[in-house]
C-alpha cells in the first residue's frame, strides 16, 4: 500500500506544483522574498538560543551537533513550506510525498535511528563517561569514546570493540569507576588442624598491614563455609577505586607465603586410603 501511495503522489504533486508555478505574480515573488529573508532570520536567532541553552546546561559536544542539525532541518523545511505557499504553490500534496518518503526513511534506517536515539541517552543521562571501566552490553572494558552511533571499549587485553549504542541502552550497565572507593573481597581456604582465631588474626593483620586498605570502612574476616577438606574464610577490605587491582594481587599473592610462615596448612581435595592387616 505504501510502495503504491508513494508512486502516485510524485505524479500528482509534480503536476499540480507545474500548475501552480504558471499563476506565480510579481506580488507572490516579493512576499516570498520577504518570507525567506525572514525565515533565515528566525532559523539563525532560534539556533543561537538553543546553543547557548545546550552551552548552559553542559551539553556534551555530539549531542549539540545533532540536536543543532535536527533543529537547523526541521525550521528550514518550515521556512521553505512557507515560502511555497506565498509564492502561491499548493503544498498540501508536497507535504504528502514528504511524509510518505519520511516515513520510508525511517523504516529502512531503522536500526539507525535505534542507534542514534541511544546514543542520545547515553549522552543525556550520564551513565558512564570516557575513561571510566564498565561493563555494558556483553563486553567489559576502558570508555574510549562515546558516539552518536556507536560507544568504544577498549578491554583488558587492549581489543578495541565498538558496541551499537542501542545494545548498551538495552542491557544493564555496570560502572565500576563512578564511586571514589571500592571493596576487594577474597576467599582462601585453610586446613581444619588451623584454629579459626589463628587465621581470622592472621588475615586481619594482613589487610591492616597493606598501605592502600582504607582504614575506614573497617577490614572484615570472618569464615565463609565449612568444606569437605578445609574451611574457607573471606576478606572484604575497602581501597581507592584506581587501587583496586593493586590491593587485590597484593594480598591474593600474600597468602601463601604468611601462611607457610604461620605454619597454617592450605589443603586441597585428596582420598585418604588405610591400608588393615588381616
Amino acid at each position: 500500500m505504501l510502495l503504491a501511495l508513494a508512486s502516485v503522489l510524485p505524479e500528482e504533486a509534480t503536476k499540480s506544483l507545474w500548475d501552480n508555478l504558471r499563476n506565480i505574480t510579481a506580488s507572490g515573488v516579493f512576499s516570498a522574498v520577504l518570507a525567506a529573508v525572514a525565515g533565515g532570520i528566525v532559523v539563525k536567532v532560534l539556533l543561537r538560543v538553543l546553543d547557548r541553552a545546550l552551552d548552559r546546561f553542559q551539553v556534551d559536544a555530539p549531542l549539540q551537533r545533532l540536536l543543532r542539525a535536527l533543529l537547523k532541518g526541521g525550521l528550514w523545511s518550515v521556512a521553505v513550506i512557507i515560502v511555497l505557499d506565498r509564492l502561491g504553490v499548493e503544498v498540501t500534496s508536497l507535504i504528502a510525498v514528504l511524509s510518505v518518503v519520511g516515513l520510508a526513511f525511517s523504516l529502512a534506517l531503522q536500526n539507525f535511528l535505534s542507534n542514534v536515539a541511544g546514543g542520545m541517552q547515553l549522552l543525556a543521562s550520564h551513565p558512564f563517561v570516557v575513561g571510566d571501566f564498565v561493563d555494558a552490553g556483553g563486553c567489559s572494558g576502558t570508555v574510549e569514546e562515546i558516539g552518536m552511533f556507536y560507544t568504544k571499549l577498549a578491554t583488558l587485553d587492549n581489543k578495541l570493540v565498538q558496541l551499537p549504542n542501542s545494545t548498551i541502552v538495552s542491557a544493564n550497565i555496570t560502572n565500576f569507576s563512578s564511586q571514589p572507593t571500592r571493596r576487594v573481597e577474597l576467599k582462601v581456604s585453610a586446613s581444619y588442624d588451623a584454629p579459626t582465631e589463628q587465621v581470622i588474626s592472621l588475615l586481619g593483620r594482613m589487610a591492616a598491614d597493606h598501605a592502600l586498605v582504607l582504614d575506614d570502612p573497617e577490614p572484615i574476616v570472618h569464615v565463609d563455609s565449612y568444606g569437605d577438606n578445609a574451611i574457607s574464610y573471606v576478606m572484604r577490605v575497602w581501597c581507592a577505586n584506581a587501587d583496586y587491582w593493586t590491593v587485590y594481587h597484593d594480598l591474593m599473592d600474600g597468602f601463601k607465603p604468611a601462611f607457610d610462615r604461620a605454619g597454617i596448612g592450605m589443603t586441597y581435595p585428596h582420598v585418604n586410603v588405610h591400608m588393615v592387616d588381616r
